[in-house]
């Protein structure tokens, strides 16, 4: 910011110089001249001093040049400029802004075409250089986010924009805060809306997922009767090595079947007699016979 002659001090100047000027033309004499030109000096004062104030508001910077070169950055709150000398080329809005941007038919790393709606929120930091070192900086910022989300794209597969928004958010943001940095401007944050792609290829994928499902479901299945027959393979080589566990399992089967009241079961003969429903029970007797600890004499 360059130091200069205050805007008030240039206005008591010019009054003092019209004072000085009248008083010259009054020790000549020349009477007529002063009540001329004192109410013309008055009247030119009256003129410059309400167009030496102006008002900035709390979030505005104001951009003063003088004599086509930087003067001061003013504002918030009144201050005072020199008409026709001072110039405010800029008022800078420095509240967090929005602007929203999109990318229509680019193409992803696998060559799928995508619309990408997006919004970012920028911030002004430095009003000097946003007013002086760019002509527009907010139609810039939009180029420069519409080609930063082009560039992003061609560089991504459509799955991860699909499935982590959140990097490509922060991807954005860096490239666009780095790009605009240099003119004052500080991108603080990007979020991707909406993605969009071609309803025959939406399609095609949800065809996919469809297909990628069904895959795991049969492997699910596949898992699921593999443990079950291994299971059965136990059961099998269990019963193979001890008949009487397969009887029992057997007799088992027929008195869950036969716990409802009013069933009748027909078991033939053959049946019962490979059942060997004798021998079981007394295989039976025998184990809680050598499970039951003998007792001693009594005393």
């Amino acid at each position: 910011m360059k130091s200069g002659i205050s805007a008030p001090s240039m206005v008591v100047a010019l009054l003092l110089g019209g004072l000085a000027v009248v008083s010259v033309i009054s020790l000549r004499g020349s009477y007529p001249l002063i009540a001329l030109g004192l109410p013309a000096l008055l009247l030119l004062a009256a003129i410059l001093t309400p167009l030496s104030w102006l008002m900035a508001q709390q979030w505005d910077k104001a951009v003063v040049l003088r004599m086509g070169k930087l003067h001061s950055i003013r504002g918030p709150g009144m201050f005072m400029v020199v008409p026709f000398v001072d110039q405010v080329t800029a008022w800078v809005d420095q509240r967090i802004q929005t602007t929203e941007f999109n990318a229509e038919q680019a193409l992803t790393l696998d060559a799928v075409p995508a619309n990408i709606d997006a919004i970012l929120f920028w911030q002004v930091h430095d009003a000097q250089r946003a007013a002086l070192e760019i002509t527009d900086y907010r139609e810039a910022i939009l180029r420069v986010a519409q080609t930063s989300l082009r560039e992003m794209i061609g560089s991504s597969p459509l799955s991860a924009l699909l499935s982590d928004r959140k990097a490509a958010d922060e991807q954005l943001r860096t490239e666009i805060g780095r790009k605009t940095g240099d003119w004052g401007v500080a991108a603080i944050s990007v979020e991707i809306r909406d993605v969009t792609i071609p309803a025959q290829l939406q399609d095609a994928m949800s065809r996919q997922a469809q297909a990628e499902r069904e895959k795991a479901a049969r492997v699910i299945l596949g898992s699921a009767e593999l443990e079950i027959a291994q299971k059965f393979l136990d059961a099998a080589n269990i019963y193979a090595q001890n008949p009487a566990a397969l009887q029992l399992r057997a007799m088992n089967i027929i008195y869950e079947t036969t716990k409802e009241r009013g069933t009748t079961i027909l078991i033939p003969t053959s049946m019962v007699d490979a059942m060997n429903a004798g021998g079981v029970l007394g295989m039976a007797s025998l184990g809680r016979s050598a499970a039951t600890p003998p007792r001693g004499p009594a005393t």
